[in-house]
């Protein structure tokens, strides 16, 4: 029960890439408008709407972390593990990380890019937006902004549990997921988990194990075989005379 075996954590990481990207899209569509003689009220009101407004929504319904907002992992064919992830969602620390950091954060974000979007300006065409289609615009990207940030630090926190805190967690029913989830997009992703193999190194076999039940001191014969085909020469002891086996008798002189 390893929730990095979950390969759709990993998939809402990619979000950290993607938000610099909308920062800068917000950048360009307040870029195609003026600014009225109250920017910073309207700043305050485009933030209100696109993440205050989401961040309260999220503190009480946290977004679904098995969703990608256009396709998700359905409630029926979901496993057990994903199950007791998405119990661990409704955390103190998830709730402040998530939609209550994010939406302060973007505030600054915003005046911030409003204050520069005049650097952009030089890429729109003649006709410029409307600046209250521009603020709607603009709070749309933050909603979408503050939602991935939220997936983010899940995501985060959920890959780091440990594997008893899991089991000691009781899996999210479908009612649940429901009434306390907010779960966009189309069912349809069914993700097979990673699995991680762990090959255990092969003992050293000993130069004992190598040898057979006939091992042992190899014969004279079988030496000089294998001395010849390596082209060495072995010492062999000269064999024994006739004499030594007669005996004294063949040196006396014959009468």
């Amino acid at each position: 029960m390893n929730p990095r075996s979950e390969p759709l954590l990993w998939t809402q990481l990619l979000g950290l890439a993607v938000l610099p990207l909308e920062a800068l899209l917000i950048l360009l569509v307040l870029a195609g408008s003026d600014p009225g003689p109250a920017a910073l009220v309207e700043e305050v009101l485009c933030w209100s709407l696109g993440a205050l407004a989401p961040a309260l929504l999220l503190w009480r319904a946290p977004a679904d972390v098995w969703s990608l907002l256009l396709v998700q992992i359905p409630a029926r064919g979901r496993r057990d593990l994903q199950q007791r992830l998405s119990r661990l969602q409704t955390t103190f620390p998830l709730r402040v990380l998530g939609p209550a950091l994010g939406s302060l954060a973007l505030l600054p974000l915003l005046i911030r890019l409003d204050h520069h979007a005049a650097i952009a300006a030089p890429l729109w065409p003649s006709t410029h937006l409307p600046r209250l289609l521009a603020l709607l615009l603009a709070a749309l990207l933050l909603t979408l902004m503050l939602w991935q940030w939220q997936q983010v630090v899940q995501s985060l926190w959920l890959l780091s549990r440990s594997e008893n805190v899991l089991r000691s967690t009781p899996p999210l029913s479908a009612d649940d997921l429901k009434e306390n989830r907010i779960s966009l997009g189309i069912p349809l992703l069914l993700p097979p988990s990673l699995i991680f193999e762990h090959r255990s190194p092969r003992p050293a076999q000993s130069a004992s194990s190598s040898d057979g039940p006939g091992s042992g001191p190899m014969p004279v014969a079988k030496a000089n075989e294998t001395s010849a085909v390596s082209g060495t020469t072995l010492p062999v002891e000269p064999e024994q005379t006739a004499a030594e086996h007669q005996g004294g008798n063949l040196d006396e002189p014959i009468a």
